[in-house]
């Protein structure tokens, strides 16, 4: 895989998250973020940026968005390169075994608008896939649906976005309330949104949007 293969996929995922990307300058990839410089991208996947680029929350989240984007289109990229054909009946194009296992396959397919990642079970001569699950932007959902599918992990252990979500929005208001918390209590609620905050990155910026919007419509209701 080549700098400019990389950066070109990555500009595609960083496009779909709403940051804008300008061509690149001395090996870096440059990333802007609400129309102002925020970071630069190196060809190994690292994050360079300025404090006062990352002044604010909201930026410093931006910055975090970028750099596991940045990790994880490396990581799908170097596996498609070393992953064999996905051979089958009735399926044309190029498609790659990413992972197989009790007899389910999770299968990337490089399009001009960015990889594009499948689950699909086989059939019972293994002759054929069944039942595809589709992937166009979300790499680590089709590899979380292949874990679920392919029965390594038990669907029912995991939480989707709207509970994380909640799960987030109570660890916040436990922490912001003054609840008389043990300090063992506080650094484990701090873990959890840790933790969230790895899965998605964005959610503080969700959270506050979500709680402007409330803000609005209360407003709109008392002027009625």
């Amino acid at each position: 895989m080549n700098r400019e293969q990389y950066f070109e996929e990555l500009g595609i995922a960083l496009r779909r998250e709403g940051f804008s990307v300008l061509p690149e300058q001395g090996g870096l990839l440059p990333v802007e973020w609400d129309g102002a410089p925020l970071c630069r991208v190196t060809e190994g996947a690292g994050v360079r940026y300025a404090q006062e680029d990352t002044a604010t929350a909201e930026r410093e989240q931006a910055c975090k968005r970028v750099s596991k984007l940045a990790g994880t289109v490396m990581e799908y990229l170097q596996r498609m390169e070393q992953a064999p054909q996905l051979k089958a009946q009735s399926l044309t194009g190029d498609y790659r075994t990413l992972a197989e296992f009790n007899g389910t396959v999770l299968a990337g397919h490089p399009t001009g608008n960015g990889v594009v990642f499948v689950t699909w079970d086989w059939s019972c001569d293994h002759t054929g896939l069944n039942n595809g699950h589709y992937y166009q932007e979300n790499y680590e959902g089709a590899k979380q649906d292949f874990a679920v599918r392919s029965g390594l992990i038990d669907g029912r252990q995991l939480f989707d976005h709207q509970q994380l979500t909640e799960i987030y929005r109570c660890c916040a208001d436990t922490l912001d309330n003054g609840y008389d918390l043990t300090r063992e209590q506080e650094l484990c609620i701090r873990s959890v949104q840790d933790q969230i905050e790895s899965r998605m990155p964005d959610i503080v910026n969700q959270l506050g949007e979500q709680r402007q919007n409330t803000t609005n419509s209360y407003s709109q209701e008392l002027t009625m």
